[in-house]
């Protein structure tokens, strides 16, 4: 059993300025870290929010300039960073994978994560097709670390409980869910998803949002968070860009476990008989 650990969730609005946003990613970073945090989380698509083409036109491999910067900053600082997600170069020259990416202390890529869920919705007042210009992953992925087994997801991951159980099962303490997340759907569902995964996986999610205007036509909901293993919000960013830092206690994960031992209690999926 590790000592608790501080964690962070770091809150961005990301725009189309490519060096505007590296630029306000390691600032918030270095805040992080400077304020004890051993983990940080970047959100979603932070080195670029605005138009499909340009990102599929700057589209990178895992060996360009974002993972190289991530790299460079977790060595720096000696943290495990969680660096969010960038466009990633797939096979596919008119589409690109939602790639997350986790890095060791040492600056090593520990964990390459791409988004399985897109985002292909119409609600009132706004739709989005992801998968336009997305190809979607097909791996779920931990990684192992000394201080415990972290899970990866994407955003509009969150409302796909099987994942999260595959994490569960597969041994994760803690799950991330870099974001996003739209302003329209994150009044309504953004924390009572996080919260419900939460407690029904036993596991602390790190959740850190995209929050504002990225332009004239879309906004991101904010409120990035970490929940603990009994539903308890432990940490918010208020509006605007920012860092919510919290305490990670696998003492008490463990006793929510032991006190209510749900993963004990699963029993094997059998698909319903028509009455």
């Amino acid at each position: 059993m590790t000592d608790p650990f501080l964690a962070a969730v770091v809150q961005m609005t990301t725009t189309a300025d490519v060096p505007a946003n590296r630029a306000a990613a390691q600032a918030l970073v270095r805040r992080a870290a400077g304020l004890g945090a051993a983990v940080v989380a970047l959100p979603e698509m932070w080195p670029f929010i605005g138009n499909n083409q340009i990102r599929l036109k700057a589209s990178e491999s895992l060996d360009g300039p974002t993972v190289g910067l991530l790299s460079d900053l977790a060595r720096e600082l000696g943290i495990w960073l969680f660096g969010g997600s960038f466009a990633e170069r797939s096979e596919d020259p008119d589409r690109v994978y939602n790639t997350a990416v986790a890095m060791g202390p040492d600056g090593a890529l520990v964990g390459v994560y791409r988004k399985i869920h897109l985002f292909d919705i119409e609600v009132p007042g706004a739709a989005f097709v992801e998968s336009d210009d997305v190809l979607p992953g097909d791996q779920a992925v931990l990684v192992r670390t000394p201080l415990g087994t972290f899970g990866m997801s994407t955003c509009y991951d969150l409302r796909f409980p099987l994942l999260y159980e595959q994490l569960r099962q597969g041994g994760a303490d803690y799950i991330l869910v870099p974001s996003a997340f739209m302003a329209q759907t994150g009044k309504a569902h953004w924390e009572v998803l996080l919260r419900a995964r939460a407690i029904e996986q036993q596991v602390y999610v790190l959740a850190p949002d995209q929050g504002g205007h990225h332009n004239r036509t879309r906004e991101s909901h904010g409120h990035s968070m970490i929940v603990d293993p009994w539903g308890v919000v432990v940490a918010r960013c208020p509006d605007g860009p920012g860092v919510a830092l919290g305490q990670i206690d696998r003492e008490r994960l463990a006793l929510v476990r032991r006190q209510l031992p749900c993963g004990e209690h699963r029993r094997p999926f059998v698909p319903p008989a028509l009455a």
